[in-house]
């Protein structure tokens, strides 16, 4: 079981990895992997990056996903893609 995130291009691709960057995702408690995708000859992709974290059971992703620091990276996402500040 994965929890998968796919950020659709961003507003300002300098920005969002500025914001993306900042967000509290630790490697330590959860090993996740970050996909990139880049332009094709025919053209841009309609996402930017995907993030990708492994899960043993829906009660661990559960677990997991009512910690502080993930409700904040959940809350952070839209913000991030939209190039949105926070304030």
């Amino acid at each position: 079981m994965k929890l998968i995130v796919i950020y659709p291009q961003p507003v300002d691709y300098e920005d969002f990895n500025l914001l993306y960057n900042k967000l509290n995702i630790s490697q330590e408690v959860k090993p996740y992997t970050v996909t990139k995708f880049r332009n094709t000859p025919e053209g841009s992709p309609p996402y930017y990056q995907m993030g990708s974290m492994p899960f043993n059971s829906l009660e661990e992703l559960q677990a997991t996903l009512a910690t502080s620091e993930m409700q904040e990276v959940a809350a952070d996402v839209h913000r991030i893609s939209l190039g949105e500040h926070h304030q």
